[in-house]
């Protein structure tokens, strides 16, 4: 059996006596759709920061791909593909889709913002900013500020920032946050979309939408993965109809 591309041994972190992650546990395997569910309070958004760099725990460790991230900067862990978003929308406003889009791509190169670029270089970028938006659904707002999108649209190219970086694992804070029924079924198509071709750990409250889209669920409660396994596991378990879906 191969090694998972994201492995989380025994996270801790604590906030003065609160352990938000109590010796959490989790393995994400490559090219799945892996939900993280639990009740609010549960340390998810916690355990998310941890695995992307913004919290340091304070016990544990963290293997991506085969290494050893657990003291590695934010910045490093996404040029080495693991990258994310988050709750609250956040995109440069004032620029069109396509240079949010470029930005992104450029941040993934590598490359300095340098006024003077190639003018080869620069017609790549924009050629591959057009590709991702097709792929997120924004081809035809390719020109609009961001700010001219509704929420979400906004949502769907925060989605496209993350894709233009060419991510090995895409961390997905409440991807549906916000959203009527419409843009929620449109962010569900996008992400199956993507299922195989990149890794995503998604934290979502929508659980109709996590149990169409996940290959995978763990749930966190109080600090702990108390279960992991497939939709219908998950909905069977006793454990998590206790801690957190109740009897349908």
């Amino acid at each position: 059996m191969s090694a998972p591309l994201l492995h989380v041994d025994n996270l801790v972190k604590r906030f003065g006596g609160l352990a938000a992650t109590d010796h959490a546990t989790l393995q994400v395997k490559a090219g799945e759709i892996h939900a993280l569910i639990g009740p609010n309070g549960a340390g998810k958004t916690t355990l998310i920061h941890q695995i992307s760099g913004a919290l340091a725990p304070d016990e544990g460790r963290i293997v991506f791909d085969g290494a050893d991230l657990t003291h590695t900067a934010m910045y490093q862990r996404a040029r080495l593909g693991l990258v994310r978003s988050y709750q609250i929308t956040s995109v440069f406003t004032r620029l069109t889709v396509q240079d949010n889009l470029g930005l992104a791509i450029q941040a993934g190169e590598g490359g300095s913002f340098k006024f003077w670029q190639a003018a080869r270089s620069e017609q790549a970028r924009y050629a591959r900013a057009a590709e991702v938006a097709e792929r997120v659904g924004l081809q035809a707002q390719l020109m609009q500020p961001a700010g001219a999108l509704s929420h979400g649209e906004q949502r769907q190219l925060e989605v496209g920032l993350a894709l233009a970086t060419s991510p090995k694992l895409m961390l997905l804070d409440e991807p549906m946050a916000g959203m009527g029924p419409d843009e929620s079924e449109r962010m569900v198509q996008l992400l199956q979309s993507l299922r195989g071709h990149t890794t995503l750990l998604l934290v979502e409250h929508d659980m109709d939408a996590v149990f169409r889209l996940a290959d995978t669920i763990s749930v966190l409660v109080s600090g702990q993965v108390i279960a992991c396994g497939t939709a219908e596991q998950i909905k069977k378990d006793a454990a998590v109809k206790s801690a957190y879906l109740g009897d349908e």
